[in-house]
């Protein structure tokens, strides 16, 4: 990395993430934003019930160990240029978004003040995470809402516009729990995008520059389109099945990482001693 370069990190979050017990995933979400010295924000826009909700996170951040944690709750638009509220992040290591509803979080905060300003902080280095509705958010161009358990079909997914800290991704989460499969796949082959991400409840995807760690007791699940040979996408209506040819799937647990640049798997080093080449990929 270049002198002038700042690290960019990302914790997204498969939902029902640990807040009782060990807390692995949002332990790390402290630890990056700096431990003990933690000036955490959280982002209540897409529930309905913001204290309650933010009471919750600000306990669990303080066990700990955070030295401060805020709640910044935006019902209307009109509360995203809060100068209270910009100067909360101006000041924070660690933006959190809640889960909830991600079409709150686009509806109340995009293009707004605060959203450029955490875009802005977010350049500068500090922590950005999201869990459920808040990590779908991530990408540029989100999943609004989708059918589970069901085949993938043009009509299982509605997409809108995401807030754009990870471009060019599609992203699920309570992944395997819902069986997000086949929205995950839909949602894919009608954006420009050739990566979809499908993360499990208590567990996250740390993305660091380009390159992703798997944390917590599930696995995030990685649906590759780039040299897919064929799918139906122009053939049929919206309520037929598609078909897709030549993806590449792989399946990442606790330790193994990714390259979004070279879009591969890289092995931990628990499994490098003992498989000599990346496993975990297959046709789908």
């Amino acid at each position: 990395m270049a002198e002038n370069e700042t690290t960019r990190q990302l914790v997204i979050i498969g939902g029902a993430e640990d807040r009782d017990g060990d807390s692995q995933v949002l332990r790390e979400f402290v630890r990056r934003s700096g431990s003990i010295k933690a000036n955490i924000v959280i982002m209540t826009a897409a529930t309905e019930l913001p204290r309650e909700v933010g009471d919750n996170y600000i306990k669990v951040f303080t066990r700990l160990g955070a030295a401060d944690v805020r709640i910044i709750d935006t019902e209307t638009r009109e509360d995203a240029s809060s100068s209270t509220a910009l100067e909360a992040i101006s000041k924070a290591t660690g933006i959190f978004f809640t889960g909830g509803d991600q079409a709150r979080i686009t509806g109340i905060l995009k293009d707004t003040e605060i959203d450029k300003a955490i875009h802005q902080r977010f350049s500068e280095g500090i922590v950005v995470a999201g869990t459920s509705a808040g990590a779908a958010v991530m990408p540029d161009q989100m999943i609004v809402e989708g059918d589970s358990q069901t085949n993938p079909r043009i009509e299982v997914v509605e997409m809108g516009p995401g807030l754009g800290f990870l471009p060019g991704v599609v992203i699920d989460q309570h992944f395997s729990q819902r069986g997000r499969l086949g929205r995950l796949i839909a949602a894919l082959v009608q954006q420009p995008a050739v990566l979809g991400f499908g993360i499990d409840e208590n567990t996250a995807m740390i993305v660091t520059d380009g390159q992703i760690e798997v944390i917590g007791e599930g696995a995030v699940t990685i649906v590759d389109e780039s040299e897919a040979t064929y799918n139906n996408l122009d053939e049929i209506l919206k309520d037929e099945p598609l078909a897709v040819f030549g993806a590449k799937l792989h399946i990442l647990p606790h330790g193994f990482k990714f390259d979004l640049k070279t879009r591969q798997p890289i092995l931990s080093n628990r499994s490098a001693a003992n498989v000599p080449v990346p496993a975990g990929s297959a046709n789908a």
